[in-house]
């Protein structure tokens, strides 16, 4: 229900209004505001989105200024922010929406410019004032606004979404969530310089969107790496981060068997093909990473060691079992493998990154405490057993540098 604040407090509403947002912001409780009913003079300005944002450590407010057809983020300090709000309204906007932990503040301002205050009692704040269901507001992770997506053929010269980049635009958005949501748990120093590798960067897609996410919406000090094969998409991606201005990004020619960092704190392997894998998750535990990331692909080291137990060979006479098994046997062990050495480690299925119907992802987070190595080394024994698996390319590895 809405509670409509009495009309004899309607003169201030604007500053009770304001006084509420300071309060949010201070007291750590405003989960969003929205700006909406612009009367500016630009005319493909829709809304202003601003949320709680850490920025080196330091409390902002980040505003998404939501036009017909491109958003621009501004992160700017609380008392900044809450200066550029007074401003705006009314001049600017004529509804403002504060969600907070008591529901939603609601200010609106008559065709005079008289002011209303209404708070509407405690929900989910998933929609904007005015907006139907299908009109929620969604995370985004970067904005189409950024100078390298246009570059890179994602957005045209106006900043608009190419239709035939729509689904490349939501590879790397989620792709940009799966790393946030790791680095948020990852045992890393907010003012330390993130050292990232990315083997087989390609095209520098995600390569571009690591450095951009890293540098420009979190504001935090990055070195990122894209290593490729393909010398002629190197100088392709060297040439655009030296023309877009995007200090601390290269690319270097070669693959994770011949370019090996002495430290890195995010490894990113992206469809490496069969033991490519193995190399790529020994090289991110070798170099202390905090976070591994990698999309496996080809599983045929150990497909051919399968001796299938006497109990499901019914089933996996069939080779499309068969190879099914081959490839979660293969990914369970590296997911264990990492698990032994120290992280916490997921896999599940990601969006598309070339077009497949399958992605799986293998998500490795350091733990900040030590784990059992001996009791999983053990059940890895026991699994290899009951599939006759005789060797493992990551665990020879690991064996070798005396890392299990």
């Amino acid at each position: 229900m809405s509670a409509p604040i009495s009309a004899s407090s309607a003169p201030d509403a604007r500053a009770q209004f304001l006084d509420q947002l300071g309060a949010a912001l201070q007291g750590d409780t405003l989960v969003k505001l929205v700006l909406a009913r612009p009367v500016g003079a630009d005319p493909t300005l829709q809304r202003i989105i601003a949320k709680p944002l850490q920025v080196k450590g330091q409390p902002c407010l980040s505003l998404v200024y939501r036009h017909q057809t491109r958003d621009i983020t501004r992160n700017l300090p609380l008392d900044e922010a809450q200066a550029l709000v007074a401003d705006l309204l009314p001049d600017g906007f004529r509804n403002a929406h504060l969600f907070d932990a008591d529901g939603e503040l609601q200010l609106t301002f008559s065709k005079k410019g008289k002011p209303m205050l209404q708070r509407h009692g405690a929900q989910p704040p998933r929609e904007a004032a005015g907006s139907t269901a299908h009109d929620r507001e969604k995370k985004r992770y970067l904005s189409l606004s950024r100078p390298f997506l246009r570059d890179l053929g994602v957005t045209d010269a106006q900043g608009a979404l190419i239709p035939a980049m729509s689904r490349k635009w939501k590879q790397i958005n989620k792709f940009i969530e799966v790393f946030d949501h790791a680095l948020a748990s990852a045992p890393i120093p907010g003012e330390q310089v993130l050292r990232v590798a990315d083997f087989g960067s390609g095209k520098g897609y995600l390569t571009f969107a690591m450095h951009d996410y890293l540098r420009d919406t979190l504001g935090r000090e990055a070195e990122v790496t894209g290593v490729e094969l393909r010398q002629d998409m190197v100088d392709l991606c060297n040439a655009a981060a030296a023309r877009l201005d995007h200090p601390g990004l290269q690319f270097q020619c070669g693959d994770v068997r011949s370019v090996v960092p002495e430290a890195i704190e995010v490894m990113i392997a992206l469809h490496a093909c069969d033991v490519a894998t193995d190399y790529a998750i020994h090289t991110g535990i070798r170099c202390n990473a905090s976070i591994i990331m990698c999309s496996p692909c080809c599983h045929k080291q150990i497909r051919p060691q399968l001796h299938s137990p006497g109990l499901l060979q019914p089933m996996l006479q069939y080779g499309l079992h068969l190879g099914q098994q081959a490839e979660m046997l293969t990914d369970s062990l590296r997911a264990l493998y990492l698990e032994a050495c120290g992280y916490e480690t997921k896999v599940f299925e990601f969006i598309s990154l070339e077009h497949t119907n399958k992605n799986k992802m293998i998500l490795a987070v350091k733990r900040r405490q030590p784990v059992d190595n001996a009791a999983l080394l053990e059940k890895i024994a026991q699994l290899k057993a009951f599939y006759g698996v005789q060797e493992h390319c990551l665990e020879t590895l690991l064996r070798n540098d005396g890392l299990i």
